[in-house]
């Protein structure tokens, strides 16, 4: 999901410079929700596995 986030903030970056504000715009809000998905189920994860050992 972090690989996903950053192609999308890549892709966000590269249509910015050549002037696409609408997909640098949408690319950067699709990174930003993958990448705290990805911080939540990381958190997650760690938590659980605090709780079972």
């Amino acid at each position: 999901m972090l690989y996903w986030a950053l192609i999308f903030f890549v892709v966000a970056i590269i249509a910015g410079v050549f002037g696409f504000g609408g997909i640098a715009s949408a690319s950067a809000g699709i990174a930003q929700v993958l990448f705290f998905i990805f911080l939540i189920l990381f958190v997650v994860t760690l938590v659980a596995r605090v709780v079972r050992k």
